[in-house]
């Protein structure tokens, strides 16, 4: 419940209504504590950032903190980590279902992602959820069956479907920063680079190229890999030839997503529950 704080005392359903009211009079007290919850401080400057980082309204800013400080407070409840291993063996399992060993895997999302350290720190994030939502649902969802993958199939066919036929500019040199000038500029003339249109057939691609292909939209290049002994992009042109791709084939992945979304529904209703039943003192 919300306590008072000096003189102030407010219920629970005017909370963010007041927050939205409230402004920052002066600025030198921007680091000063704006409320608290559950003893963990949220300050005026932690407001401003997040207003500012993600172009928020007040509201929504002190909304999204609220949120982050009870979530943060059910990682150190449960005691949920992340460690080296953990990302391993998450890229892992993705490298797989894409026929690819980790090593490939990484080389072709360092080649996608300027920041792999960002892009690991997202992966710890996404794992660590995962670790405290395992916990907080275990017991608490129905298992999809067989009925509800084919009904989500069957209602989202437009989801899995796949090209056949992709048609692509092939950019190719010797010298890898030949092809990054190609990427931001397409029609420069660079006697290094060589450009062929070729026309790939999904079904006789290797599980590599045929995730970089699928990856990469319509107008766009792929990361630059290696290939013949010489550093190759492409610019993809067209997918033509849409297919659906057999039940029995993204099975799995139906099924993560069906729970996923179960998963995403529970958390909503434990966190709306938890954000009323939380202790959160306003203080300015």
């Amino acid at each position: 419940m919300i306590k008072q704080s000096g003189i102030l005392r407010i219920g629970k359903g005017l909370l963010f209504s007041f927050l939205l009211s409230t402004s920052i009079s002066n600025a030198g007290t921007v680091d000063a504590i704006a409320l608290v919850v559950n003893d963990d401080p949220i300050t005026l400057f932690d407001i401003e950032r997040r207003k500012y980082e993600k172009n928020l309204p007040k509201d929504e800013a002190v909304s999204e903190l609220v949120d982050e400080s009870l979530y943060n407070q059910l990682i150190r409840k449960y005691n949920v980590t992340v460690d080296v291993f953990d990302v391993n063996n998450y890229l892992e399992k993705i490298a797989a279902s894409n026929g690819m060993d980790i090593y490939t895997f990484k080389s072709i999302i360092k080649q996608k992602y300027k920041d792999y350290d960002k892009y690991e720190e997202q992966t710890k994030g996404l794992i660590l959820r995962q670790k405290l939502t395992d916990k907080l649902v275990r017991g608490n969802l129905k298992v999809a069956n067989e009925e509800d993958l084919k009904i989500y199939y069957n209602n989202n066919s437009s989801k899995f479907q796949m090209a056949s036929d992709v048609k692509v500019i092939q950019y190719a040199s010797k010298n890898k920063a030949e092809l990054n000038q190609i990427t931001t500029n397409p029609m420069a003339d660079i006697p290094g680079v060589s450009r062929t249109n070729i026309q790939l057939n999904q079904t006789n691609l290797n599980p590599q190229l045929r995730y970089i292909i699928n990856e990469t939209g319509i107008k766009q290049f792929t990361p630059i890999f290696t290939s013949n002994k010489q550093f190759v992009t492409l610019l993809v042109m067209e997918k033509e030839n849409q297919q659906t791709i057999a039940f029995e084939d993204v099975r799995d992945r139906i099924f993560n997503i069906v729970m996923q979304d179960r998963e995403k529904k529970y958390l909503k209703d434990y966190f709306e529950k938890m954000k009323l039943s939380a202790d959160i003192k306003v203080i300015r």
